[in-house]
């Protein structure tokens, strides 16, 4: 364990400067060699106290509500590009307030908004229209967009001849955690479909799922595909909207083990967080995390085990393993589960009431800043 880390209660997430600052170089340069946008998805990371880091690299964000919009507005300081898949008539006003682009989820959407959006005076706002290229290699159908039944974006069968007056942009979003290699492959099915439309759009956002800042990814590969596409297309504006590469391995979670139970041959390690609350997409994805020191097989160097972890709520599957370790693990010992920040710090829950997590940034000089505590207010106020 980090040295640094000693001085950090548990259970916490903790982001690393260093680690952050590193992505955010490797962004800024695909950014600028690729002549491309690059704006932070705040459904993958939305902690707004390292703002001030990310504006020294980028000046966009886009969000997918309301909250979101208001979040880039307000403190990122820059008017966020806006999709929902439904605006509500309440919030839209101040949609508009807050965002320099919108794109509509349907056709039928962009009928009923657009003389609103048209008619706003307080700054000009680009219109854009998502779609569906019904082409995505993600496996897990959760988190697939791109599925031919998919509710998100409009397939090539229901799109007119040209796009109605008024769309300038065209949004598509069909990866997750993907190389570029398959970008380049629904890159040719996009052109293929919808070169057309290309052709008399402004811009294009291709979305999210660009994972760049993993260690084996083709980041040469993915310059050199916009570059061309840059090429064939030179009046568009490309975007993309990664989130998970922001904050990919900058920081974990920190737990600490509180009892042991061995029931039925299973040994299981108690530990002071929940994988349903503090470690969702575990369970939704699902997969099992990384614990450091440990191994999903056992070897000569991990020859303990194996063991189950136990999260502390009481929901019966709140339960994950195995994993083998390289020494007997004892109650007090700490887990630490990497990679935790990007996804899993926006979607964590106050189910039963458990204690959240706190949320600390580790400085590039060692020094652990907290930039947020939990306690019994943040739980009942939810039900205010």
């Amino acid at each position: 364990m980090k040295e640094c880390y000693h001085n950090i209660p548990s259970p916490s997430y903790v982001m690393e400067e260093t680690l952050l600052r590193r992505n955010l170089e490797l962004i800024r340069r695909v950014s600028v060699e690729a002549d491309v946008e690059i704006i932070l998805a705040f459904k993958a990371f939305a902690l707004w106290k390292s703002f001030p880091i990310f504006r020294e690299y980028i000046s966009g964000t886009t969000a997918s509500s309301l909250s979101e919009a208001r979040l880039g507005y307000e403190e990122m300081g820059s008017l966020t590009h806006t999709y929902a898949p439904v605006y509500r008539p309440d919030e839209m006003k101040e949609i508009l307030r807050c965002s320099s682009h919108i794109t509509f989820n349907s056709l039928s959407q962009f009928d009923h908004w657009y003389p609103t959006v048209r008619d706003y005076a307080g700054h000009p706002i680009s219109c854009g229209l998502r779609l569906n290229p019904e082409y995505s290699e993600i496996e897990t159908d959760l988190y697939n967009p791109a599925s031919p039944d998919s509710r998100l974006g409009v397939p090539l069968s229901d799109l007119p001849d040209e796009l109605p007056a008024g769309i300038e942009g065209i949004h598509i979003h069909s990866h997750c955690e993907d190389d570029s290699h398959t970008f380049a492959r629904s890159l040719s099915v996009i052109e293929e479909k919808f070169g057309r439309y290309l052709e008399r759009a402004k811009w294009v956002n291709f979305g999210g799922g660009h994972l760049m800042t993993r260690k084996d990814y083709d980041v040469e590969l993915l310059i050199k595909l916009l570059t061309d596409f840059h090429r064939r297309y030179p009046h568009l504006r490309v975007i993309l909207e990664p989130g998970s590469a922001f904050a990919w391995q900058t920081g974990p979670l920190i737990t600490t083990i509180l009892d042991r139970v061995t029931h039925g041959g299973v040994t299981t390690l108690m530990i002071d967080a929940s994988f349903s609350c503090h470690m969702p997409d575990c369970l939704e994805m699902p997969y099992q995390p990384v614990i450091r020191g440990s191994s999903m097989v056992q070897d000569e160097e991990h020859v303990y085990g194996p063991y189950r972890v136990g999260g502390n709520s009481c929901l019966s599957g709140d339960v994950m393993g195995d994993w083998y370790l390289d020494h007997e693990p004892e109650v007090g010992e700490r887990l630490i589960f990497e990679d935790m920040i990007h996804y899993t710090t926006v979607k964590t829950t106050m189910f039963n009431g458990i204690s959240h997590p706190s949320i600390y940034l580790l400085h590039s000089d060692g020094t652990p800043d907290l930039l947020r505590a939990y306690g019994y207010e943040d739980y009942k106020t939810r039900m205010d």
